[in-house]
């Protein structure tokens, strides 16, 4: 696979001294666009068409003045250095490009930027609902397939390929999103995945799932285009939900329109022969580490249809650090959660950080790294460890918690088993510099279905909800949770990304409205929505500090608290009920003699004794 892919573009640069007979022009420009008044005044664009690395550049626009011309081993690139002034006004710009005795002229625009919500980033306070858009809802069936695309197939029979969800459906759910508590979306990538089928497993398979980009500057037709992620960024602000971007710098999609002609043969980290990633976390922060280890893990590639990009190239660097910055720009996004984070080259992510942050002081960062230890997920962000490397990544996805989660409800208790998994990660926080900043999970497009995981367990399906919506972090759940959607991978991813009942025109059940949901579901819906909204709009479940206690006898018991209100979380896990003796929790309770449930309204008169039904857990706002 990677000769298949290397040889046309050496091919290419093998072939480029007789090509420059040929006449030169300009097919594309990187970024499209850009805007006055930003922060950082150096932008580099990327011009690409036939010979265009063999013009001479020129411009003249007040404000704006071009500082460099690189050229590369390509001559169908060039890479140009622009410095914009504060001064600079919106506008037109025309390069001029020369040689010999060809003159061609051309134009990029800078726009005013305006003043709608960007950057708003997500914090404690949110509540964000995953979605694979192409499983949530279809709001326009024209745009399902493309016969001029490289994978020209839709059929919602087939579990592996597109089955035509899009941004236009998932903005007609956004009011089921706003009831239900949600205060954020993030979609797995929307940008072009123009890919060819894939046979994995045996399975011909479709990039339905966004993570094999062909061009950075598109969103994906199928999914309404530019155009329409603009509308549904503006509709969701508009209700108050905002809109997490999911980034991809690790690796790109085999079909990019990048690699049909690469700039040079550093674009991409190569090797002799086909290299994959070992997937090993542990060579990265190993001290005793071999680093042929490190690199395989680095510069291997995820899969051998996702090429993987070579960040420590400047070119590569700046491009996609102004994408970044051009996505939140043009789009409003508020947050990026940055996929397989840990395969990145790491001083490149500090530089891409640091950037969206000077621009967006607020933006919300949080990649993925699969860990299960605290030392190595504290690596990848802000840490009060001393590593030889220091992450400046704001967030993470908290895959320590998600496990010990699952395992608290999976494991009877013991000594170290049982909910003293869940207690146990957290009683480490102190790894890192704000663990209010990591981003919480009971599962995702990449892991089994939470339902499926505890053996389709009503009431251990409200104890881990209860949990992700009081504990500490950011809440995530993924589409169709609320909803007591189930199954496993195996054998096949497709099995946790089936479509959302009721999205899709002919759907037989439509489980976005009450009268569509069995009992069950209305009652796990209706649990969700009381603990999200709940958290929402109470302060203290968001800033508030958290105490934990050591738990005992299958109960584990932790307050939230604030200057103002103070919140009981206990939990029994056990068979049989339980009457909690309150008095080893004088430390929070003292001076309050009553409560409401948060679940029932409720109200608990006498909180020396607390009756815990077997398996439950009890919210309680204490007066």
């Amino acid at each position: 696979m990677l000769k298949r892919l290397l040889l046309p573009a050496l091919c290419t640069l093998l072939m480029s001294l007789p090509v420059l007979a040929q006449p030169a022009s300009i097919q594309r420009v990187n970024p499209t666009h850009w805007w006055t008044g930003m922060k950082n005044p150096n932008l580099q664009l990327m011009i690409y068409g036939p010979n265009a690395g063999s013009l001479t550049y020129t411009l003249s626009y007040p404000g704006v003045r071009l500082a460099k011309t690189h050229t590369v081993e390509n001559p169908n690139y060039a890479f140009l250095d622009l410095v914009i002034s504060p001064s600079a006004k919106p506008g037109t710009l025309r390069f001029t490009g020369k040689r010999g005795s060809q003159t061609l002229t051309q134009t990029f625009e800078l726009k005013a930027r305006d003043n709608s919500p960007k950057g708003q980033g997500v914090s404690a306070a949110d509540f964000i609902y995953l979605a694979m858009p192409d499983r949530f809802a279809n709001g326009d069936e024209s745009n399902d397939k493309f016969a001029d695309m490289a994978d020209p197939n839709a059929d919602r029979n087939n579990p592996f390929y597109r089955h035509g969800g899009d941004l236009a459906g998932a903005g007609e759910r956004l009011n089921y999103l706003k009831d239900l508590g949600v205060t954020a979306i993030w979609f797995t990538p929307v940008l072009e995945n123009n890919q060819p089928l894939t046979n994995e497993g045996g399975n011909m398979r479709s990039a339905y799932h966004g993570y094999g980009f062909t061009d950075h500057y598109a969103v994906d037709r199928r999914m309404g285009g530019n155009a329409a992620y603009k509308e549904f960024v503006r509709k969701a602000h508009a209700a108050g939900i905002k809109v997490v971007q999911d980034a991809v710098y690790n690796h790109c999609g085999i079909n990019h329109w990048f690699l049909k002609d690469m700039p040079m043969k550093s674009w991409l980290h190569q090797w002799p022969t086909y290299t994959n990633t070992s997937y090993k976390y542990q060579p990265i922060t190993d001290p005793h580490g071999a680093e042929s280890d490190r690199r395989v893990t680095l510069d291997g590639w995820f899969v051998p249809f996702l090429p993987d990009l070579n960040q420590s190239n400047p070119f590569v660097s700046n491009f996609l650090i102004q994408h970044a910055i051009w996505s939140v720009e043009e789009f409003g996004v508020d947050a990026w959660r940055v996929d397989t984070y840990m395969y990145n080259d790491q001083p490149f992510m500090n530089r891409c950080n640091a950037a969206l942050l000077e621009q967006y002081p607020a933006i919300h960062i949080f990649g993925e790294s699969w860990v299960n230890n605290v030392v190595d997920q504290a690596y990848y962000t802000r840490n009060k460890i001393d590593f030889p490397f220091k992450s400046n990544q704001p967030g993470a996805l908290d895959f320590v918690v998600y496990q010990a989660m699952l395992d608290a409800l999976k494991t009877n208790f013991s000594w170290d088993d049982g909910v003293n998994k869940f207690y146990q990660a957290l009683a480490q926080d102190a790894v890192y510099a704000d663990p209010n900043k990591l981003v919480t999970f009971l599962d995702n497009h990449d892991t089994d279905r939470y339902l499926s995981v505890i053996g389709e367990d009503f009431d251990k399906y409200k104890i881990g909800m209860t949990w992700l919506l009081t504990t500490r972090g950011i809440p995530s759940m993924y589409y169709g949770t609320e909803i007591l959607m189930k199954n496993f991978k195996n054998p096949s991813d497709a099995e946790v990304r089936r479509d959302f009942p009721g999205g899709f025109p002919g759907d037989k059940e439509n489980k976005f409205e009450a009268a569509g949901r069995t009992d069950r579901e209305n009652d796990a819906h209706l649990f969700v929505r009381k603990l999200a909204t709940y958290r929402r709009d109470n302060p203290v479940m968001h800033t508030g500090k958290l105490m934990q206690f050591l738990p005992q006898d299958g109960t584990y018991v932790y307050f939230r608290y604030d200057g103002k209100k103070t919140v009981m979380v206990a939990t029994n896990t056990s068979d049989k009920e339980i009457s909690l003796d309150t008095a080893r929790f004088a430390e929070r309770m003292s001076g309050y003699t009553s409560a409401r449930n948060v679940l029932t309204d409720a109200t608990v008169s006498d909180l020396k004794l607390i009756k815990l039904p077997a398996k439950t857990a009890v919210v309680l706002e204490l007066r």
